[in-house]
């Protein structure tokens, strides 16, 4: 059975877990507020935690702002090695032909970091569709096998395509982006967004 770990109990953090728990994994959920993460882990089946609390996950999701993932490498880095790594946050301004998530794997040089779930809302994940279209989860990664145990657990419930190596973060996170925009001008709403019509 695979094990994933949430770190955050927002929209996105809610969703995810949700997802995981849909997919068969044992959840681990895990906050700075105790009873957010009991709660959420209580509505997933999962186990409750709060940030500083050992690992459990072998996919580790943090669903967080950008700037919090400072702190969690600080938390977390010596747990990291031989673990997938999420992160599915949209960063304002990030160096030229880099992303967030090529940052973080320089940090973090012994797990698989995945770049996803920063182009589909919360609300399209908990939809599970966008304008009639199954919801799509584009991931990007350098390590197949790491894409392959994502894929296992979270493609039972939501479409899930792979866009290439973790170079393509980039584009994610200027889809991301955009897709934010979007919705703080009221051009889209934040239950809607982008999604690939096969």
């Amino acid at each position: 059975m695979s094990t994933v770990t949430v770190i955050g109990t927002g929209n996105m953090g809610t969703q995810i877990a949700t997802l995981a728990a849909k997919g068969g994994a044992q959840v681990q959920v895990l906050d700075r507020v105790a009873d957010k993460a009991a709660a959420l882990a209580g509505s997933v089946g999962g186990t409750p935690g709060v940030v500083g609390d050992a690992l459990t996950g072998d996919i580790v999701v943090l669903a967080v702002p950008y700037p919090a993932l400072d702190e969690l490498l600080g938390t977390y880095a010596d747990q990291l090695a031989g673990r997938t790594l999420v992160d599915i946050t949209n960063p304002v301004v990030v160096p030229a032909d880099s992303s967030a998530a090529a940052q973080l794997a320089a940090r973090v040089p012994g797990a698989a970091v995945l770049k996803a779930f920063n182009t589909t809302f919360a609300g399209a994940l908990a939809a599970g569709e966008v304008g009639g279209q199954p919801a799509t989860v584009l991931v990007a990664g350098d390590d197949a096998a790491a894409k392959t145990a994502f894929t296992d657990v979270f493609g039972p419930a939501v479409g899930v395509v792979d866009v290439g190596s973790l170079r393509r973060a980039r584009e994610l996170e200027a889809l991301g982006f955009l897709q934010i925009t979007l919705a703080v001008g009221g051009s889209t709403s934040w239950g809607t967004g982008f999604t690939l019509v096969r």
